[in-house]
């Protein structure tokens, strides 16, 4: 299986302190980033999972109205809400949203970019 992750590297020229991440050589590289950002997904779908449970998901109108009742859930969840807009700023939305299977994930993720806006 091939590994996916995407390595952010900086190179210092001068010595580095409190470095996160794994230091080879003169690089520093973070993969805390990607790991926030699984987290984060794997939370969202879990999420997704559970509420349509509950909710149907078959047409749009349904999806989106299981998008908007998951973003409230987040919103309205203060950890919850604290890592996920965490994980979208060093991930990105776009990343977050490759790592989501569900039917109302396109919605969730038009959902979230559009809080993620009010929320910053």
């Amino acid at each position: 299986m091939s590994d996916n992750s995407t390595n952010i590297s900086q190179n210092f020229h001068a010595p580095v302190t409190n470095a996160v991440g794994k230091v080879e050589r003169d690089f520093i590289v973070n993969n805390q980033a990607k790991s926030n950002l699984s987290e984060a997904a794997a939370e969202i779908q879990q999420l997704l999972n559970q509420l349509s449970q509950t909710y149907p998901a078959t047409t749009d109108t349904e999806k989106k109205a299981l998008a908007r009742t998951a973003i409230q859930y987040i919103d309205n969840n203060h950890t919850l809400r604290q890592r996920v807009l965490s994980a979208l700023k060093t991930g990105g939305i776009q990343a977050l949203g490759q790592m989501l299977n569900h039917p109302a994930a396109t919605f969730a993720i038009a959902a979230l970019e559009d809080w993620q806006k009010s929320n910053t």
